[in-house]
């Protein structure tokens, strides 16, 4: 996993790499948003989903526990070893919209998170038990690894799962 000396590197690191993966996005035709194909295991939409869904998420968390809330990692509604439900109430949830407004959900929220990351002291984004949420883990991670794993990791993984997609999608 990438290491960040400070704040802006992440902060650069998120943007570069969100950019890379929306951007793929741009040639699709909204009929095509929901096709899967051989060897990627989500749909375009999926994808966006997915990402929208982790964002909000992890800045639900720091919201609810400054708001003194109790949270419960990954979600009340699900543990950690029950991700895919939850990745299907992220599909769920986005399953209604243009692939337009996805993306335009997207880049807001990427600028959410941006800022929302600016938001913190460089000793709490990178020194343990800085957030309750973020040590609510065994792994009792800082919170720039929480936001790195749900933004730049994901951004780069799903860069080369849409990468294939459109490959694919080509062969039908």
């Amino acid at each position: 996993m990438q290491e960040y000396k400070n704040s802006q590197e992440l902060l650069v690191e998120i943007e570069k790499t969100a950019k890379l993966f929306i951007a793929e996005f741009d040639s699709l035709k909204e009929e095509e948003k929901n096709i899967m194909v051989e060897g990627v295991d989500r749909s375009p939409l999926q994808m966006i989903a997915y990402q929208l869904g982790w964002l909000n998420l992890i800045m639900k968390w720091d919201a609810d526990e400054r708001e003194g809330k109790e949270v419960i990692t990954p979600s009340p509604y699900h543990n950690w070893n029950q991700l895919g439900g939850l990745y299907d109430s992220f599909y769920a949830e986005y399953v209604s919209y243009s692939l337009d407004k996805l993306i335009e959900m997207f880049e807001k929220a990427v600028a959410e998170i941006l800022a929302w990351v600016n938001t913190f002291s460089e000793q709490e984004l990178f020194e343990q038990d800085a957030r309750k949420w973020a040590s609510s883990t065994p792994s009792r991670w800082p919170v720039w690894k929480w936001v790195h794993i749900n933004t730049v990791a994901p951004f780069k993984s799903f860069r080369s799962k849409i990468r294939k997609w459109k490959r694919q999608n080509t062969l039908l």
